[in-house]
């Protein structure tokens, strides 16, 4: 424990007088192990503070009171299944159970499924490829049906757009050929009444 004179717990808890608190004080500042002791003392008191404070209870219960005698139920449960005979015949029951559920709930074994033949075999893998072959055919026409459908409404509109170009063009040399033609008819006429005039 301690080397000091006196019990550190009492001076820890100050019930030393003066006199003997002074000397255990001394004595403390010399003793290593002393200050030791101390200072664990101190974190006790420590852990002890940070504890929650309990309810002292205010009776002790016995094994005899009523309280920790089982119930009725209970007590003929524990005698039931704490006899080995009783446990074992509850076994051989259950497994007697177990057996005659199983057997009337067997299923009925299926026939064996017929044997495939190679030619039953090769018309399913012809049937297969052929079946994919036409799908195939199919979306490739599919296919080539719309590139041909969007290559003519390309071709179509290319059409009209020349077919309104070419129609400006000539309406344009329409306009061009007509105001040669009033120039003319307008010089002719120019001419004829200079000639008349002399």
């Amino acid at each position: 424990m301690s080397c000091s004179p006196f019990d550190l717990r009492d001076y820890y808890f100050k019930d030393l007088t003066e006199n003997q608190r002074r000397l255990t004080e001394v004595h403390i500042k010399t003793c290593a192990q002393c200050r030791e002791e101390l200072e664990r003392l101190r974190g006790v008191e420590t852990a002890l503070l940070t504890l929650p404070d309990e309810e002292i209870p205010q009776r002790i219960g016995f094994v005899s009171d009523p309280v920790f005698k089982p119930s009725a139920l209970r007590r003929g449960w524990n005698a039931f299944w704490g006899s080995a005979a009783r446990l074992g015949f509850a076994s051989a029951a259950m497994l007697s159970a177990a057996l005659i559920f199983l057997a009337l709930n067997r299923p009925v074994p299926q026939p064996p499924a017929p044997a495939l033949t190679a030619a039953a075999i090769e018309a399913e893998v012809a049937a297969r490829v052929n079946g994919a072959v036409a799908k195939a055919v199919t979306a490739s026409e599919a296919r080539q049906a719309q590139q041909t459908k969007e290559l003519l409404a390309e071709s179509d509109r290319r059409h009209a757009l020349e077919t309104q170009e070419m129609k400006a063009r000539f309406e344009e040399y329409i306009e061009f050929a007509n105001k040669r033609l009033n120039t003319l008819i307008v010089a002719s006429n120019r001419g004829i009444g200079n000639e008349d005039a002399r």
